[in-house]
């Protein structure tokens, strides 16, 4: 009888200890576990908080128990910061600056648009902002691009198509005199050179080809400062210096460079640049039809006599030298080509080039007069073909 009481306390013990036992190993597995859960919880909840606090610092409603409508107006020409400060003033954001550096990261600040706008107090920084930006439809900015070889009064005409400018009239007359622009040490040069008096237009060839972005109220003197402003980043000291050593000045490499622009394409730039050097060289006229074109408006490629005879400075047919001022506003290539020409052409004396086929845009280049004028023979009947097709006489 005591045999099986021990027994039975034993089973009880033993019963006890491995119930502890299991307990005790669910624990060692549950126990990191818990203490992550905890420490997440923790974290999440100071992250939780901390976004509460600058939400509500920030970007939350001024008032979010005011849906009264308050009336918000964008003129043209306003900057950003000048709207993001009328915003805060108006009590419908929280902070001007965290507007603007949203706007800008969100890339809304090109998008907001002039208009008046009906916004709340209990609209959240997102939501004005998002509202200013779907307005209607009066951006604050626009885009205007300059194409390389492009002239200013063909610039002008563009810009006043597409409503830019109501009229060219008062762009074309500061491009004309220069005037407006000493400010600019390479107009001042142009200006004080005794050749301005001469030139079409004094700006020719130093508005920088390029897209630019200006307020849809932007005056001509606006546009034509923004395009000036770029001619020092397509002229940069290395150029000066390179323009230097060749004995040109910044308004004779940006005249060639017209020359260029107009006269090839990109693959032959180089190569018409060692024409155009090896003739100044040997003091011939350059025989430029591109001249002629730009005296006349008339773009053709067979030139009368009566073209070639045009009392112009521009006329390379009958003054020697580069012509009085650009041609057109040359692209960064077509500079560059001016101030590095083919090294073997020049080398090996090209004196010539003409048109192939006017259709390819090829050129035919040639290093005696001999040579060229058997070219000219072959593919002059082509040009006046060309012209005729096109109604030009």
């Amino acid at each position: 009888m005591k045999e099986e009481k021990r027994v039975t306390y034993r089973s009880v013990r033993d019963e006890r200890e491995y119930g502890f036992f299991w307990y005790s190993g669910l624990w060692r597995v549950l126990r990191p576990l818990l203490v992550g859960l905890t420490v997440a919880v923790v974290v999440c909840g100071l992250g939780w908080t901390g976004y509460n606090r600058v939400y509500g610092a920030f970007f939350a409603p001024v008032d979010s128990t005011d849906p009264g409508e308050v009336s918000f107006e964008i003129v043209s020409g306003q900057s950003l910061n000048r709207v993001a400060g009328n915003l805060e003033e108006a009590e419908l954001i929280r902070n001007r600056s965290v507007f603007k550096y949203y706007c800008d990261f969100a890339g809304m600040a090109q998008k907001i648009q002039v208009g008046t706008y009906a916004l709340r107090k209990d609209m959240t920084m997102m939501e004005i902002a998002e509202r200013l930006t779907s307005g209607d439809g009066n951006p604050l900015v626009r885009n205007i691009t300059l194409i390389p070889g492009e002239t200013i009064e063909g610039f002008a005409a563009k810009l006043v198509k597409d409503g830019v400018l109501s009229d060219a009239s008062e762009f074309l007359s500061l491009c004309r005199t220069g005037e407006a622009f000493r400010d600019y040490y390479y107009v001042a040069d142009v200006l004080t050179s005794g050749r301005a008096s001469s030139r079409k237009y004094v700006l020719e060839g130093y508005l920088a080809p390029n897209t630019y972005e200006v307020y849809t109220n932007a005056k001509p003197e606006d546009i034509i400062r923004k395009l000036l402003s770029q001619t020092e980043a397509a002229f940069p000291p290395a150029e000066q210096e390179r323009a230097e050593a060749l004995g040109l000045t910044m308004d004779q490499v940006l005249t060639m460079a017209s020359l260029i622009e107009k006269e090839a394409g990109e693959s032959d730039f180089a190569r018409v640049s060692a024409v155009f050097h090896n003739r100044l060289k040997a003091k011939m006229k350059l025989d430029s039809d591109v001249t002629i074109h730009y005296i006349t408006g008339v773009r053709k490629m067979a030139l009368s006599d009566a073209d070639l005879k045009t009392d112009s400075p521009y006329n390379t047919y009958r003054y020697t030298g580069l012509p009085v001022g650009p041609i057109c506003n040359p692209s960064e290539k077509a500079i560059r080509a001016a101030l590095y020409p083919d090294e073997a052409m020049v080398a090996q004396n090209y004196l010539y080039f003409c048109a192939k086929e006017p259709e390819s845009g090829e050129l035919y280049f040639s290093r005696t007069l001999a040579e060229h004028e058997r070219a000219v023979s072959v593919y002059a009947p082509l040009w006046k073909q060309y012209d005729q097709s096109r109604g030009i006489q």
